[in-house]
């Protein structure tokens, strides 16, 4: 149920008084960050001038023509700190101001609904024991940027709502007579009874459906409803009813949600970010097709028809199953351009070997699939396991990449296989001439004989010198990880002149009394901040806290003077301040990251066992783990080495995660060459010694 704001009113005007009186104990725990709010910024109630909401602060700020206008603004916060930010709900009726006799109490912007929170905390004592007050869930649509605060009322001993969700046995957005959206409801009998006596009584008042604490829905009741079957209409679209709707079919659910990881990218950032990722791939795309012109000639022309083909495939199947393209997804496509072209090299290597070994045209091509098949399956069977791994223990931006590497190596086998084979087969039907080399690539890793395996001890004190120092740095320096993975937040903030990351730390240190993680990001204007200043606080006001703290502290280094409200906004039209945030717990932190060691676990065993299971041999599967590891483990130490040291971040995330796992699938992949050749070289000559046939394996396959 609720109260009307008339019952309240002079409450209200009370409360005002009251945290007027105690002046500067309000909220002392965001003491400096709300010393923004005694400055005649027009942060406050920003956006709601055009709702005709507004403060009296903010009508005197509009008012040209008042006499000290800064001063009657200050006068009036200090006065009525309450009504500062909070707009009662009076309404003017023949040039009288009366109370409504709604149930929505005042109106503020969003951004000020935490500092309000604080203010009625202190004040809660004067207001009804069974009165509640709750925000609506988003704000209207004619008032963006502002939200309603309403009174509710318990009724009961337990001081809790009349009824709860497990009441209702059915809910579904539908339509009424006049094809207007609403909300049908439907109750069991226990709920139908007691719907049936609090519709009774409030016949004319407003009853509100709340979930967490964030009032959705505050119809009024037009008649006593004795069956339980309700309909609530109003001026909702479709989504809105289905949400409602979707609130409703909840139920008693036995734990509230909280925002565990959140993310937010400032519109210009977000395009910057697009078309960098844009020209990577454009960039990757182009120069893939004139290498593989220069170096395999006419028969590169086939393999880049392809390659064009393969990317049509990709979008159209993630067009397809309507896939998010994000940034890591579009990484994920520059990849599988790579994997691609991996297996036409694969195959034009091997037509290569047999036409230098005499044969015709037709027959070295047919052979020289036939010999490639097995190497091509087995490596992209493995980095296909690979990318399922991660799409399962991955989330967010990983699933994306994972899920174009999964399309990607399955459209990638087809084209490689398919298409460049039948156009071989189409151009030597025409008699066309076909070349696989020109005289510059013709002979390139034709004639090596490295004795690979003689040079092995060289190779494991090279190796057990690079792991030792990785240990070592490992254990003394450690690695530097990402929010994904310790929890904290991140901003992205943009200068209007080139800034030093040392004199940041500085002015940050005094703000968040601990040292942030300050690093350049892309130009020297441009700066990430990391810090786990207030991250185990859960209270709803820590976000505003936390970014009033980050704009004190940077304001001064700006050049031009910047308002806090222009700092944090998120606009197409924003040049510089606060660009991008995201905020991880310490809680999802670990989980993220015991499902990183899940993945490269799981990704490990399986590649074990799809060796042991190819090769018959659990020595060849023991090989391809230790030579992962070692690749693995070569680029965390580099990591581990030079964080702090480069002019960019060597963060450990999810993304640096997927990334490990790519190379694990590119590095079994060329073991898988060389282990496929070894096998076919002892079947051909089984009296060849195995260091001779290992040797002669690996330098058939450098090319």
């Amino acid at each position: 149920e609720t109260y009307k704001f008339s019952e309240l009113a002079g409450i209200f005007s009370e409360a005002n008084k009251r945290l007027n009186s105690m002046g500067g104990s309000i909220d002392t725990t965001a003491k400096k960050a709300d010393s923004l709010a005694s400055k005649p910024d027009s942060s406050s109630v920003a956006k709601a001038d055009t709702t005709k909401k507004t403060s009296l602060a903010d009508k005197l700020k509009q008012d040209t023509t008042a006499a000290g206008k800064e001063q009657q603004i200050e006068k009036y916060r200090k006065e009525n700190p309450l009504f500062s930010y909070l707009q009662p709900a009076y309404q003017q009726q023949n040039g009288q101001t009366f109370a409504t006799n709604r149930a929505t109490v005042g109106y503020a912007a969003i951004k000020d609904t935490a500092r309000i929170n604080v203010m009625l905390a202190k004040v809660k004592g004067m207001f009804p024991r069974n009165c509640q007050l709750a925000w609506t869930v988003k704000p209207e649509k004619e008032a963006p940027e502002v939200l309603e605060l309403m009174a509710l009322k318990s009724t009961n001993r337990e001081n809790t709502a009349a009824l709860f969700g497990d009441v209702i046995v059915s809910a579904s957005q539908d339509f009424d007579q006049n094809g207007r959206v609403e909300v049908s409801m439907g109750m069991n009998n226990v709920g139908a009874k007691i719907w049936k006596n609090l519709t009774r009584d409030n016949v004319g008042k407003q009853v509100a459906i709340v979930l967490d604490g964030y009032v959705y829905s505050a119809p009024n009741v037009n008649d006593e409803i004795p069956n339980g079957r309700s309909s609530i209409s109003g001026n909702f679209s479709v989504e809105e009813a289905q949400d409602l709707a979707n609130v409703l079919k909840a139920g008693k659910l036995p734990a509230p949600a909280h925002i565990v990881e959140e993310a937010v990218v400032g519109p210009t950032l977000g395009k910057e970010a697009i078309n960098a990722g844009l020209w990577s791939f454009i960039v990757a795309f182009a120069l893939t097709l004139l290498y593989m012109i220069f170096y395999y000639n006419k028969a590169g022309l086939v393999a880049n028809v392809a390659l064009v083909v393969n990317l049509f495939f990709v979008f159209g199947v993630l067009a397809s199953i309507g896939a998010v393209l994000t940034l890591p997804g579009i990484a994920g496509i520059v990849l599988t351009l790579g994997m691609d072209v991996d297996k036409n090299v694969i195959i034009y290597e091997r037509i290569r070997e047999e036409l230098r070994a005499g044969k015709g045209l037709r027959l070295a091509i047919d052979d020289g699939y036939r010999h490639a098949l097995s190497a091509i399956i087995d490596s992209n069977v493995i980095t296909l396991l690979t990318g399922i791994v991660l799409y399962i223990f991955g989330s967010g931006p990983v699933q994306g990449f994972a899920t174009t590497l999964i399309i990607g190596i399955i459209s990638s086998m087809f084209c490689a296989i398919f298409i460049t084979h039948l156009l071989f087969s189409w151009m030597l039907g025409k008699n066309m001439k076909i070349t696989l080399w020109n005289k510059f690539t013709e002979n390139i890793l034709t004639h090596t004989k490295i004795d690979f395996i003689g040079m092995r001890k060289t190779f494991y004190i090279i190796s057990g010198a690079l792991v030792f120092i990785g240990i070592v740095s490992l254990f003394t320096r450690g690695l530097s990880y990402g929010i994904d993975f310790a929890g904290g937040r991140t901003y992205i903030v943009r200068f209007d002149k080139e800034v030093r990351t040392d004199n940041i730390r500085q002015v940050l240190l005094k703000e968040f009394g601990q040292e942030p993680e300050v690093k350049t990001f892309g130009k020297n204007n441009q700066v990430k901040i990391t810090t786990s200043f207030m991250i185990d606080d859960a209270s709803p006001k820590v976000d505003s806290i936390v970014e009033a703290h980050l704009y004190i502290g940077l304001s001064p280094l700006y050049k031009d003077k910047i308002s806090q409200a222009d700092f944090l906004a998120h606009t197409d039209k924003k040049a510089y301040g606060k660009m991008s945030s995201q905020k991880v717990q310490p809680t999802i932190a670990y989980s993220l990251l015991v499902k990183a060691y899940y993945a490269v676990f799981f990704t490990l065993l399986i590649v074990f066992a799809y060796i042991v299971l190819r090769f018959r041999k659990w020595q060849w599967g023991v090989g391809a783990v230790v030579s992962l590891f070692h690749d693995t483990f070569i680029v965390i130490t580099i990591f581990s080495v030079l964080h702090g040291f480069l002019p960019f971040s060597l963060d450990i995330d999810q993304h640096f995660i997927a990334a490990i796992l790519t190379i694990i699938g590119y590095s079994i992949m060329d073991s898988v060459i060389i282990f496929d050749r070894i096998r076919e070289y002892t079947t051909l000559y089984p009296k060849r010694n195995l260091q001779e046939t290992m040797d002669a394996a690996i330098n058939s396959t450098l090319g």
